[in-house]
């Protein structure tokens, strides 16, 4: 496994050597093992010692006493860069305890790469930044708006020396986002075959996969596949069963998951604490048929009912954004199927934008995906969005899935959001309270930390994480941001040839 770098960013409000001394916290330090007393010392952006540690000449002195100290968590699916450099202290984010986002998923990343990374250096932000590089971002440059097609030996060679220098970069591995244009239309082997590139610098692989309803278990024999034969590890992007169809059947999802494994397939997944998602009208036709009334009656049948489809953004008309497809239909006086197929042709213009919330997915299923012991947690979120799941994400585990459902102990859920995020994206020295690691630090109160966000609110902030550490720079503090922007890019290291 590659080893993971960060490089030094500017910061605003400097760091010093000073160090810090937090003291009579209940310490989960993200491995899994149970929680115990103890004192933890930070210096730069280390942690330095832990352990029963007296205060040194000097030292500021935290009392944390009844109140966890873990790991910053670790979000491996992300959207919280868009908008981040005009919101440097992600208060979204690390108001719910994240200390490091990894973007570039769903295929899509900025490139080239290095420019996210000196956007950092010029706008200090308050959480660190891995990338992916991003197989639709790829597509779209080589191939152009001809897309919907093959692409020949000769873009295929193109779309591997990106993907190349994107791993040189410091790239952690290669995204696709399968259900959307332009990856929709590549082929296995081209996916393969980029796979295999970003392997051969010691990357992964993590993908939205081609079908998360109709076609879920073709494609998620495609992951296990693209496992197998690079031998990189693999991640599910949000899994999920999106189908009326498979409600019910997350051991099924697992027991393919499982077999892989046992196989050899280093396969895991993440997953987001809610039953419903957000995407475009569009990815629930997977033939892109969109005039196709057949297709639009089985996609409200079997995937979303018209009254589970909430318009998020839609700039054809943002007046009808917060109404469902089944409040279009009325207003509009037509049946639910046409009310579809009519806000897609609405959206096809150039530059128009939609999005919408579909509610999918069975509470069961999800908490049983969540609890598998290869899943990490994420937020598929973003800084300012209609979906809750980009503010209140990771405190949602803990309130619901940990306080009132007791699905997870504290230091389960605290693992699937530290250690166990951090082995599946390959970072050697984040996720985990040890000497030597990064000093990404999280407080909070185990008996009220919550999320607050909702559809009708989605932007309410969560409660009970009472500081946060990024490298040693306290960036939250009681709920606000202190202007401390510590946030690091946090790079695969290349490999000597």
């Amino acid at each position: 496994m590659a080893a993971i770098l960060a490089a030094p960013a500017g910061t605003a409000g400097a760091q010093t050597s000073k160090s810090t001394l937090i003291t009579g916290a209940s310490v989960v330090d993200g491995t899994g093992a149970p929680a115990r007393p103890a004192s933890v010392r930070i210096q730069g952006d280390r942690i330095v010692a832990i352990g029963e540690l007296k205060p040194l000449a000097g030292e500021q002195v935290v009392d944390a006493s009844g109140q966890v100290l873990s790991p910053g968590f670790i979000d491996t699916h992300s959207h919280h860069d868009h908008g981040l450099f005009k919101q440097p202290d992600a208060l979204p984010v690390t108001s719910q305890g994240i200390t490091t986002i990894i973007v570039g998923q769903d295929g899509g990343s900025e490139l080239p790469l290095p420019r996210l990374f000196a956007r950092m250096a010029k706008t200090p932000v308050a959480v660190n930044i891995a990338s992916y590089v991003g197989h639709n971002s790829i597509r779209a440059q080589v191939l152009g708006k001809n897309y919907k097609r093959v692409a020949t030996a000769a873009e295929i060679d193109r779309m591997r020396a990106i993907v190349r220098a994107g791993m040189q970069a410091g790239a952690l591995g290669l995204s696709t986002g399968l259900e959307y244009d332009p990856g929709i239309y590549a082929t296995k082997d081209e996916v393969l075959t980029l796979a295999k590139e970003a392997a051969r610098s010691g990357g992964r692989y993590i993908s939205h996969i081609r079908s998360e309803d109709q076609y879920i278990w073709a494609a998620l024999d495609e992951i296990v596949e693209i496992g197998r034969a690079t031998g990189m590890p693999v991640q599910v992007s949000h899994m999920k069963l999106a189908m009326t169809d498979w409600w019910g059947q997350a051991d099924r999802y697992l027991g393919v998951m499982d077999r892989a494994r046992a196989a050899g397939v280093n396969i895991t997944g993440d997953v987001y604490p809610y039953e419903y998602w957000q995407s475009t009208l569009t990815v629930m036709f997977p033939k892109r048929d969109f005039a196709n009334r057949e297709s639009a009656q089985f996609a409200l049948d079997h995937l979303a009912p018209a009254d589970g489809l909430l318009l998020s953004e839609f700039s054809p008309d943002r007046k009808l954004v917060g109404k469902t497809v089944a409040q279009v239909a009325v207003q509009r006086g037509i049946d639910p199927a046409v009310a579809l197929m009519q806000l897609i042709a609405e959206s096809q213009v150039p530059g128009a934008e939609e999005m919408v919330i579909g509610t999918s997915m069975r509470a069961d299923d999800v908490g049983k995906l969540i609890a598998w012991p290869s899943s990490n947690i994420s937020s598929d979120g973003q800084l300012n969005d209609r979906h809750p799941r980009g503010t209140g994400s990771f405190t949602r585990v803990l309130r619901q899935y940990v306080r009132e459902q007791h699905l997870l102990t504290l230091e389960q859920a605290i693992n699937k959001m530290t250690g166990a995020a951090a082995a599946h994206m390959g970072l050697a020295d984040r996720g985990v309270i040890r000497p030597g690691a990064r000093a990404d630090l999280i407080l909070f109160d185990p008996a009220t930390v919550a999320d607050r966000a909702t559809s009708e609110n989605p932007s309410a902030q969560s409660v009970g994480i009472s500081r946060v550490w990024v490298n040693g720079g306290l960036v939250l503090k009681d709920g606000k941001p202190t202007g401390t922007r510590t946030g690091q890019p946090v790079r695969r290291a290349v490999a000597e040839k």
